[in-house]
């Protein structure tokens, strides 16, 4: 009786369906680690769109639209030059690509000084002291020890990492000398097998499934529109004469001949004994089954299907608008907590290298990737302004907002909203003046 009474309390069970039980089908069923060698990996990339695309999709669009700089004007012309010299958009998309297909990649930082195992000090970047950026996957790449001092930058992290050349040499990096881009989260650096904690694992390897479903599924409706139409014919005697090899000939020789004929003029000749048949295999229905498996990859990947696909919503009032919001979310989300940490230093060094100092003015913000037309821009900046000329003109009697915090706000918003790139480090520039004159004029903020 104990027993019954603990098979109630801890969970349902029915003896007729054999849920609960032993003999449940679902009882065997548990979860083990995808294996996903780096051949598949690359197989399946070079020879299936979908993993392509699940690879490529967010890491060209977490760079699609880039950074935009916050400095003096000739300051940002210098560092977006500097930019394209060494090329450092596209190293990154490269380097996030690679990352996301086998789990980890690296941009190493050449700079002016030649030894990679010492750690890079951005204080002794000149100008023009960044040399090239080179791009490394972990196949590249091994780890060398963690560093378990919890006192250190690198806790946590490899020490150093080797780099295996063409010829076998071994060359030994600092691991400030790179900008370590990982692939999916592992759970636990434990499980990660030697040699690869530094490291995450394949976007791929948790998709693969739901890839290979569709993939199926593709291929089997393909297969089966080449049976959407079969013609039955029904001879005399066929199966008693099918041993007799002069019969077949001319059973092979005869029907050969009516297709030939019904697939000039549609007319099928036959003898009078002989039945034709039709058979036509029903298609209607495969559209969504297939649908079906895609949008499972979609949810897989997190890519919403209208970006995966590149189609329309299907639907009475589907935009799609609301997917694809949470997805440039969680691209911005990839762009603020993994790409701005991961080039820090990076980012540090081109300052240096473009401008020949540091000028802690400077900065950079990512660029929204739902970008507004050129008259939508207008009409909210005309917007802010009639607000803030209502507001100044508001404030020019009984100070209840000073001028000078309306003055801080409005730049503030222009800034942020990237109407007017520099317009940050141009009013810092200039001499400000006192509250005394700012009082006598209202400034035109149109």
């Amino acid at each position: 009786m104990g027993q019954v009474f603990s098979m109630v309390r801890d969970g349902l069970v029915s003896l007729a369906s054999r849920m609960g039980t032993e003999r449940d089908k679902a009882a065997s069923v548990f979860y083990t680690q995808p294996i996903l060698t780096d051949e598949q990996i690359i197989a399946a990339y070079r020879g299936s769109w979908l993993p392509r695309k699940i690879v490529d999709i967010p890491a060209l669009d977490s760079c699609r639209k880039w950074r935009n700089w916050q400095a003096a004007s000739d300051q940002i012309g210098l560092i977006d030059a500097e930019e394209r010299r060494l090329n450092i958009r596209g190293k990154v998309l490269e380097a996030s690509t690679k990352a996301r297909l086998f789990g980890g990649a690296a941009l190493f930082i050449g700079s002016e000084d030649a030894d990679p195992a010492l750690p890079l000090e951005p204080e002794g970047i000149g100008k023009g002291g960044l040399k090239h950026l080179t791009v490394l996957t972990r196949r590249q790449l091994a780890a060398g020890d963690i560093d378990s001092d919890p006192t250190s930058e690198w806790y946590g992290k490899p020490k150093f990492y080797t780099l295996t050349g063409a010829n076998g040499m071994q060359v030994t990096i600092h691991p400030s000398r790179l900008v370590i881009f990982k692939g999916a989260m592992t759970p636990n650096e434990d499980f990660a097998g030697m040699g690869n904690q530094a490291w995450g694992e394949s976007v791929l390897a948790a998709t693969f499934d739901a890839i290979k479903n569709a993939d199926s599924t593709a291929a089997n409706i393909a297969s089966l529109v080449f049976e959407a139409k079969v013609d039955i014919i029904r001879v005399p005697q066929f199966s008693a004469n099918i041993g007799n090899q002069a019969y077949e000939d001319a059973v092979l020789r005869r029907y050969a001949l009516a297709n030939t004929i019904k697939g000039v003029n549609g007319t099928l000749i036959l003898d009078a004994e002989e039945e034709y048949d039709s058979k036509s295999a029903p298609l209607s229905g495969l559209t969504d089954i297939l649908m079906a498996f895609l949008q499972v990859v979609a949810g897989a990947a997190d890519i919403p299907v209208t970006r995966l696909l590149g189609q329309s919503p299907a639907g009475m009032n589907a935009t799609g608008t609301a997917d694809m919001k949470n997805y440039h979310d969680r691209i911005q989300a990839i762009q603020e907590l993994d790409y701005t940490p991961a080039i820090s230093r990076l980012d540090e060094c081109l300052i240096r290298s473009a401008t020949g100092g540091r000028d802690p003015a400077i900065y950079s913000t990512w660029a929204p990737l739902e970008q507004m037309s050129e008259k939508e821009r207008a009409d909210i900046f005309k917007t802010k302004a009639e607000a803030a000329r209502a507001l100044f003109g508001a404030a020019s009697g009984d100070e209840v907002i000073p001028r000078r915090a309306l003055s801080e706000a409005l730049l503030n918003a222009f800034v942020e909203d990237g109407s007017l790139p520099g317009l940050e480090a141009a009013a810092k520039a200039l001499d400000r003046p006192d509250d005394v004159e700012e009082s006598k004029s209202s400034p035109d903020v149109a």
